[in-house]
């Protein structure tokens, strides 16, 4: 049998995600994403196909960084008007009890101390399924949203992002030592202070002393996701991510993509395999092949190719909307998503990716069309390349959702290759068998347990 793959609704609460322009379709729910009961729908659908999770990414800034201007944006939905992945992700905890649920959330939107109250308290409510996909944010407005002038270099921002963790893991990991939790009625102490304690931190970017204020939850740290896929992207995966999401345009790209991050996964000091590689997909499924070219080319007739290339210039940080669509990518100065770049590159070897060529990639490249067998059978293909799981990326919602969940779930059921009923535990736990609830100890977050235990939880001198 076949190890399954991990399966994520894929997700943004917003009118439109990926694919622009098809929110104005009759058969879509999206411009409904600030009603409660769209989620609720959604996230059931998901849970009764045993999905692992809802993703929901996020973004905190709008540009003008398409044809000189944020029109395009506000005119076709691109990503705003969106509200707060964690928000809605809190929501959800109460319809759901099995599936796993995962927030966006950038270094730049909160302060280390509170974000880690804040995750703590979603996993104890959801009793240990949350997880956190960590961002750097590319967007200068994003920046300017939160005191800075512009974003920091992209290097830079991973720096910032090693001493973020580094204050979380702390909190999480190093405050509260196990056993702290006493619970004993009878002699009046709910807490050992012994067992608690202050983190100290001083870094470059921030000065936290503690204790954290929330006690430890089943999974103490949260599942840990990343997507950045450029060079520093990787290598911060590589040290402290759990899953990464990828966006290879076919096997092969996977393959190069996955075994590179993988050797710097075991460079960290880490097992290869603590790292699991996501593949975003775009499934349209059809009763015949032709039925599903069919609906593909339905939907390519309602893609906004303007809603596509802003999108990739925000992230790029390149106003495509300026430049010749056979201009060669290499000639820009890139500082923003490199691994849209690399992704392409290394699914075309020998080939130079164009600006138009970009667009292309982004709409089509992370395609599946077929009817269900075939669509498991290139999923096969996709596995042996080396991919863990699959963020499932939809044309229209909660339909996209509903025809793999109906059609293309029971034949991956029937291979092996997707799960027929949750495992026991805790969203860690499912995904990683027989590893518990907790980070393991090759993770650089265990350094920090029982690393405070010389020190008392006191008041700072006055």
């Amino acid at each position: 049998m076949a190890k399954r793959l991990v399966f994520n609704g894929f997700s943004m609460n917003a009118v439109s995600h990926v694919f622009h322009g098809l929110w104005r379709r009759p058969d879509t729910r999206q411009t409904s994403f600030n009603e409660l009961e769209t989620w609720v729908d959604l996230v059931r659908i998901l849970e009764k196909a045993k999905f692992d999770a809802l993703f929901v990414a996020d973004v905190i800034g709008v540009d003008p960084a398409y044809k000189g201007s944020w029109d395009t944006y506000i005119n076709e939905a691109v990503q705003i008007p969106i509200n707060d992945s964690g928000a809605l992700i809190g929501a959800l905890i109460g319809a759901t009890e099995n599936l796993g649920l995962t927030l966006t959330s950038s270094i730049l939107q909160e302060h280390p101390f509170n974000f880690a109250r804040k995750l703590s308290t979603l996993d104890h409510l959801s009793k240990g399924r949350i997880g956190w996909n960590i961002v750097t944010s590319v967007s200068h407005n994003a920046a300017q949203n939160f005191g800075l002038d512009r974003i920091v270099p992209h290097d830079e921002r991973y720096a910032w992002a090693d001493e973020y963790v580094e204050v979380l893991y702390k909190l999480w990991e190093g405050s509260w030592d196990e056993g702290a939790v006493i619970n004993d009625a009878a002699a009046n102490r709910y807490a050992d202070p012994s067992k608690i304690h202050r983190i100290h931190h001083e870094g470059r970017r921030y000065k936290v002393l503690g204790p954290h204020l929330s006690q430890p939850s089943r999974q103490r740290t949260p599942v840990l996701f990343q997507a950045g896929a450029s060079r520093a992207g990787r290598a911060f995966a590589a040290r402290n991510a759990e899953g990464t999401f990828i966006v290879a345009v076919n096997p092969e790209g996977a393959r190069r993509q996955i075994t590179e991050t993988r050797a710097l996964v075991a460079a960290a000091g880490r097992d290869p395999h603590d790292l699991l590689f996501i593949q975003g997909l775009n499934v349209v499924v059809g009763g015949t092949e032709e039925e599903a070219r069919r609906k593909a080319r339905d939907y390519d007739e309602d893609v906004s190719v303007d809603g596509l290339l802003a999108h990739i210039s925000r992230d790029l940080g390149i106003d495509l909307g300026r430049l010749d669509p056979d201009r060669p990518v290499e000639e820009l100065e890139i500082d923003g998503v490199q691994g849209v770049i690399r992704a392409f590159e290394e699914g075309h070897p020998g080939q130079k990716a164009t600006v138009r060529d970009l667009g292309q990639a982004y709409a089509h490249a992370c395609r599946i069309t077929g009817t269900p067998e075939t669509i498991a059978n290139q999923l096969e293909e996709w596995q042996r390349a080396g991919i863990d799981g699959v963020n499932l990326i939809y044309s229209t919602t909660p339909g996209s959702f509903i025809e793999f969940a109906q059609e293309v779930i029971p034949v991956l059921q029937a291979r092996g290759l997707a799960q027929k009923d949750y495992g026991p535990g805790t969203y860690r736990e499912r995904l990683f068998p027989g590893s518990g609830p907790r980070l393991n100890a090759r993770h650089p977050a265990a350094a920090y347990r029982n690393a405070f235990a010389e020190q008392r939880l006191r008041e700072p001198a006055e």
